[in-house]
């Protein structure tokens, strides 16, 4: 479990047609072919901005990616906040796998804790991007002291992150892909 001198709030990207229309495809990576919010996508962050207004968010991390920079966008401007970009906090490398029907990837990576320690070529791992988030988190926890931070990012990076944090093993945190609680939807935030 780790220790934080700050007060987290994660946050999932807004819907996109990877959501919708392409369900069945995995993302493009990172922005060869941008993804852009839906409609909805947009509504989802803004209703989110609303609710975070309540809990005095001092500073927003973002991912460097479309999707998450348009929703950054939408929260900061409710919130009159600027936003920090960060590399660390884009969505997981499926290296040869992107822009792809999810199936042929899930064939030779299937949702097992082999993905924990197996790694598609020129991709990663989970436990390499747990590893990038972990790194993420204590280097900016370093950096401030009962700051209120809000981290906008995408749903696996997110769920490795409050596993750890939560000192949650890899068995422990693969049981809780299901728990809607744990693993955000689209749009939705919680406190780590």
């Amino acid at each position: 479990m780790l220790k934080l001198r700050n007060k987290y709030f994660i946050l999932r990207h807004g819907q996109t047609i990877y959501q919708t229309k392409k369900k069945k495809f995995t993302y493009p990576w990172p922005d060869n072919s941008p993804v852009s919010l839906t409609r909805i996508g947009k509504v989802q962050i803004g209703r989110a901005a609303k609710k975070l207004k309540k809990e005095n968010i001092d500073l927003i991390y973002s991912s460097d990616i479309v999707r998450t920079r348009q929703t950054a966008n939408i929260i900061a401007k409710t919130l009159g906040l600027r936003i920090n970009f960060d590399k660390r906090l884009r969505d997981i490398n499926l290296g040869i796998y992107h822009n792809k029907i999810g199936s042929e990837f899930y064939k030779y990576f299937p949702f097992s804790l082999k993905r924990f320690y197996k790694r598609p070529k020129r991709g990663e791992s989970w436990n390499d991007v747990k590893k990038r988030m972990v790194r993420f988190i204590k280097s900016i926890d370093k950096k401030y002291n009962n700051k209120n931070i809000l981290i906008i990012s995408h749903g696996d990076p997110l769920w490795l992150l409050l596993g750890a944090v939560k000192g949650l093993s890899n068995e422990k945190l693969l049981k809780r892909t299901n728990d809607k609680k744990f693993y955000l939807s689209v749009g939705k935030f919680k406190k780590l």
